[in-house]
């Protein structure tokens, strides 16, 4: 289970202001990358009985998610969101728009935070202070937080394009390789929130291409 080992001990140097910070939605071959940053109040004991809620989102059901995104809501000083969509993604790779999704979060929040809980990411260069934690969201309640906000968000993202998109599955697969979702891909080609760069989409182009 997370804890708040992280934080505590930036407060007793004196930081107060902490996000943490995550990302979901490396792994879909549609759909955009969507990161979350969440400031949790500063005078946290974690024995406050709501932190329970939290954990690693893959590792929790849609229904405790989603409470888990109500208790945050209730109970955090601040949360943002950031994503960026199909087009950047195959433009600069998914490493660095992964990193950017979770910039554009931190800037989305009201206020400045001193320092970045990072659930582990490569960093190449970043304005703020930061650790970035190995299963940040198993271990950091404000990554954990993160983490939730992160994936109800883009999973509602999903299911409205599942509307809009209606070949794909989208609203239960989540732009998620499935099998479902990689025949459909065959058959019908990639919409418009397909990432064209993964290997999966360009070869059901090639393939579409090659038999018209």
């Amino acid at each position: 289970m997370p804890d708040l080992s992280f934080e505590l001990g930036l407060r007793r140097r004196g930081v107060s202001i902490v996000a943490g910070v995550d990302e979901v939605g490396r792994g879909p071959l549609a759909g955009p990358v969507v990161a979350a940053a969440v400031i949790l109040p500063p005078n946290l004991t974690g024995s406050e009985q709501w932190l329970e809620l939290l954990d690693d989102s893959k590792k929790l059901t849609r229904l405790q998610r989603e409470r888990a995104v109500e208790a945050v809501e209730a109970n955090a000083v601040a949360w943002g969101l950031g994503q960026v969509e199909p087009a950047e993604i195959d433009h600069m790779g998914i490493g660095r728009a992964s990193f950017r999704a979770m910039l554009l979060a931190v800037a989305d929040l009201p206020l400045e935070p001193a320092h970045l809980l990072l659930d582990y990411i490569y960093v190449r260069d970043c304005p703020y202070q930061y650790y970035t934690i190995v299963k940040g969201d198993s271990v950091s309640y404000s990554v954990a937080a993160a983490s939730n906000v992160a994936k109800v968000a883009r999973d509602r993202m999903m299911r409205d394009y599942g509307e809009q998109y209606p070949g794909y599955a989208f609203a239960k697969n989540k732009g998620y390789p499935t099998m479902y979702h990689m025949e459909q891909l065959r058959e019908l080609g990639p919409c418009e929130i397909h990432r064209r760069s993964f290997a999966p989409v360009a070869q059901a182009r090639m393939a579409l291409a090659h038999s018209v």
